[in-house]
C-alpha cells in the first residue's frame, strides 16, 4: 500500500472518529515493531524520527538523515496506510532535507525560538512543503518537560486562531496539561481548554506527550478535535526493559550471535521489537484506529 499524506490521514481520522498514533522510532527495530503492530491491528499509523534528537548537541557521531529517510522504501510495502514524519526540528536546513528526501510530513519545533522567529520559520516551511505535497504540523504553546527544563505555556485559543490563519499549517500541536518525557504516572488534561481551542481553529489538533495521557481520556480527546497523538517515552522504556531482561542471559565466552542479529528467542533486538509492537498495539486500540485500515 502506498504511503499517504499526513493531512489525508488526519482528515480520515476526524471523519471516522479516531486519532492516528505517531509512534516515534529511533532505530530499525522500533520502526519495524511499530509497523507490524499497525498491520496486526489493521490500523493507519504515523511513523518517523525526532529531528531534534538527531541534531542534539554532544553527539559522538554525526547523524545522517538520509539513512533514516531510506527506510521509506520499506514503509511503502506496508499493508496499512502509513505516513512518514520528521518530528520536532528547529532546523530549517534539516526540515528542507527531510522534504527533499521524501518525508510525508514535518513539524517545526517552537521550544527554543522566539514567537516571531517561529512564525517566520513556519511560513517558510509551509511554502516549501506544500509545493511538494508535504503536510506541516506546528505548535502554539509549550508542554512542560518532566525531565526538567521547559515550563508549561498553555495554548491560548485566540493565539492559535491567529497562528493558523497566518501560516496555513495543516495540524496544530497544543498544550493542555500534556507533558513531555513523563516516565512514571499519568497527567490529566484540561478538556475545557481543549474544547475552546477546537472552537477557535478548524484544523486537526495534536497532543504531544502521549505517554503521560490517561488512555481512558482517548474518546473525549477525539470528540474534542484531536486527530493525532504522539508517543515516544513509553515505547523506549518498554524497549529498554526487554533488552535488559534478555541481555541478562548472555555470559562470556558464549557466542554473541544468538543474542544480536540472528532473530531467535534470545536476540535482544527482537525482544525490543516485540516490546514496541505490544505497546503500540495497545495505543492503537485505545485511540480507536484499530480496524480503520
Amino acid at each position: 500500500m502506498p504511503l499517504i499524506s499526513m493531512k489525508e490521514m488526519l482528515e480520515d481520522a476526524r471523519k471516522r472518529s479516531y486519532a492516528a498514533c505517531y509512534c516515534e522510532s529511533w532505530n530499525l527495530e522500533s520502526l519495524q515493531g511499530t509497523v507490524e503492530a499497525a498491520e496486526a491491528e489493521r490500523s493507519p499509523i504515523i511513523v518517523g524520527f525526532n529531528g531534534g534528537f538527531l541534531l542534539r548537541s554532544g553527539q559522538r557521531t554525526l547523524e545522517q538523515l538520509g539513512y533514516y529517510a531510506s527506510l521509506r522504501a520499506a514503509l511503502a510495502r506496508a499493508t496499512v496506510p502509513v505516513t512518514f514524519l520528521l518530528n520536532e526540528s528547529d532546523s530549517i536546513e534539516q526540515i528542507e532535507q527531510a522534504i527533499d528526501f521524501g518525508f510525508d510530513a514535518v513539524m517545526p519545533e517552537n521550544e527554543d525560538l522566539p514567537k516571531d522567529e517561529y512564525l517566520r520559520m513556519v511560513k517558510h516551511v509551509v511554502a516549501k512543503a506544500h509545493a511538494k505535497g508535504v503536510t506541516v504540523e506546528a505548535q502554539v504553546g509549550h508542554l512542560a518537560d518532566a525531565s526538567g527544563g521547559t515550563e508549561a505555556e498553555p495554548t491560548d485559543p485566540e493565539a492559535a486562531r491567529a497562528f493558523v490563519q497566518a501560516t496555513n499549517i495543516d495540524a496544530l500541536g497544543v498544550a493542555v496539561g500534556n507533558v513531555h518525557i513523563l516516565t512514571s504516572g499519568k497527567r490529566s488534561l484540561d478538556l475545557s481548554a481543549l474544547e475552546k481551542i477546537q472552537a477557535a481553529v478548524e484544523i486537526p489538533l495534536v497532543l504531544h506527550g502521549g505517554t503521560g495521557i490517561p488512555l481512558e481520556l482517548a474518546p473525549q480527546c477525539i470528540q474534542l478535535g484531536v486527530a493525532k497523538v504522539n508517543f515516544g517515552t513509553g515505547l523506549k522504556q518498554a524497549y529498554l526493559a526487554a533488552i535488559r531482561e534478555n541481555l541478562a542471559h548472555y555470559k562470556e565466552p558464549m557466542s554473541p550471535h544468538p543474542f544480536l542479529g540472528m532473530g531467535g528467542e534470545h536476540d535482544i533486538l527482537i525482544a525490543g521489537l516485540q516490546a514496541v509492537k505490544n505497546e503500540v498495539a495497545k495505543l492503537l486500540r485505545a485511540f480507536r484506529s484499530a480496524g480503520k485500515a
